[in-house]
């Protein structure tokens, strides 16, 4: 029976905690400064930021050919490795830093503030945040409050697809949290019930279900063997918010497409899509209750030498995986050994055992921040990808497509020279795009997100829609490129 176009809306919008009355603004001119407000109205805890800021370190630039041969060639600017070197050493929160542009994003306290200065003889500090409380306030969706009642579960049989994009318009003026986004997911799937399925693989350390949301049309003639699968995956470090609505809108975008023009999908008979939008559920979670800068999962570590919680999901793959410098406490924390981080085992037990016939065309794993395209391989900027020379031009394909749509630049470069893997090893070490590169995936990528500087992980909620219209558009590229591909 279908449910009416009223009913829907109002059911849907209590699910993911939508007012319907509710005047959509952006902006920060929208809110009043967190200070002003009783603490029982702040979304969490956000007297811990109060001393927050995060600023700019330059160094002198390069262009990308010089930067990427210099590391071909094993050199390193070891100007530019010591600013790193002594970032990592005196434990500084390095937020992001551009290997062309060098520059480097740090949070610090204003105390921490004026040991950087004096460290790096800065006089006068560029400021990409100066009040880190009130960003992060700022990037919870208006109308959400930490203690905000229980989801209310509906049942919905079928919608239009007018209701489906009302509803999606809606859903993306915010970031959602975990059980709207299941909520979410659970009325695709019960719309689209022929295309979308969802699949729990697995239990996180918290007990949070890891799911992987099929795409594919039913009643293909092409066996599942003979697919060409498309892996698009976000959310693996709980804070990039982006990310994990750039992946769910990316989902939305493609079903769109099915709904204006079905039969251009006899095309796509050959293609199965898998989207993991939320890749550690735990983490994600936390930062909507406890912590908006948390990164790591919620996995306490094998040692026992400190009491910090927490793995870097996307330093534990078993490919030339290292054991990081950083302690449990820190950020880039690999564990004691490859795939202790419970997420990373599941994702590569369902790969290797109940899905093993999966053949992975395209991977894309999305993060944020700094607008890039990076291409295998992370560990090294001495290994040579096979096929190199198609892997560039490829990436240069879904820039040139993200631009078209948005006229943002994404720049194009191997991952080992974002990671800074040519100058102190382990940072590039475990990942998952070097794993799925090697193992499974014949052209793989990690796209990092907008913003270029100026929000960093705090994108404005009005950034949701545009960014994922431009990395839908670089997915349907990719996905034309699979399609002609005659290998």
């Amino acid at each position: 029976m279908k449910v009416p176009a009223l009913t829907f809306l109002v059911a849907v919008a209590a699910a993911v905690q939508i007012p319907l009355s509710y005047k959509w603004k952006s902006g920060p001119e929208d809110r009043p400064h967190y200070s002003t407000l009783e603490e029982n109205d702040w979304p969490i805890d956000l007297s811990r930021y109060k001393d927050q800021m995060v600023v700019r370190l330059r160094g002198e630039a390069e262009d990308a050919v010089t930067s990427q041969f210099r590391s071909r060639l094993g050199s390193t600017d070891t100007k530019w490795s010591g600013v790193l070197r002594t970032l990592k050493e005196k434990k500084f929160n390095v937020w992001a830093h551009d290997p062309i542009q060098k520059t480097t994003d740090v949070q610090v306290n204003s105390t921490e503030l004026a040991d950087l200065m004096a460290t790096f003889g800065i006089t006068e500090p560029e400021f990409v945040i100066r009040d880190m409380a009130q960003a992060i306030y700022e990037s919870y969706p208006k109308d959400y409050t930490s203690d905000q009642e229980q989801f209310r579960q509906q049942s919905i049989k079928e919608v239009t697809a007018a209701d489906f994009r009302v509803l999606g318009d809606v859903f993306f003026k915010s970031y959602r949290p975990l059980d709207s986004i299941n909520a979410w997911l659970d009325m695709v799937h019960q719309t689209y019930p022929d295309l979308v399925t969802i699949e729990e693989i697995g239990k996180t350390h918290e007990g949070r279900p890891y799911n992987v949301i099929h795409l594919s049309r039913a009643g293909s003639d092409v066996p599942h063997s003979d697919r060409r699968t498309i892996v698009v995956t976000g959310g693996v470090h709980a804070r990039e918010w982006i990310s994990v609505s750039t992946v769910l809108y990316c989902l939305y975008e493609l079903l769109n497409q099915y709904e204006a023009n079905p039969d251009r999908w006899d095309e796509w008979s050959k293609l199965d899509f898998l989207f993991i939008p939320v890749q550690n559920p735990d983490g994600y979670d936390y930062t909507w209750t406890t912590d908006r800068l948390w990164r790591k999962n919620r996995q306490p570590s094998s040692s026992s030498q400190e009491s910090c919680v927490g793995i870097d999901i996307d330093h534990s793959y078993d490919y030339h995986w290292t054991k990081s410098e950083d302690t449990e406490c820190g950020e880039d924390y690999s564990g004691e050994y490859p795939f202790e981080a419970i997420e990373s085992k599941i994702w590569s037990d369902y790969l290797n055992s109940t899905n093993y016939d999966h053949k992975i065309w395209g991977y894309v794993d999305l993060h944020s921040y700094s607008q890039e395209i990076l291409y295998p391989y992370a560990y090294t900027c001495q290994a040579d990808p096979r096929d190199e020379e198609n892997l560039i031009e490829l990436a240069y394909g879904i820039s040139k497509a993200i631009r078209m749509t948005s006229h943002k630049y994404y720049a194009v470069l191997p991952a080992c020279l974002d990671k800074d893997s040519d100058m102190i090893p382990d940072l590039g070490a475990g990942t998952a795009l070097d794993y799925m590169y090697h193992h499974k995936a014949y052209w793989a990528f990690q796209m990092k997100l907008r913003d270029s500087g100026s929000h960093g992980f705090l994108l404005p909620e009005k950034y949701i829609q545009p960014v994922g219209e431009e990395i839908a558009e670089g997915l349907k590229y990719f996905v034309r490129f699979i399609l002609s591909d005659d290998r």
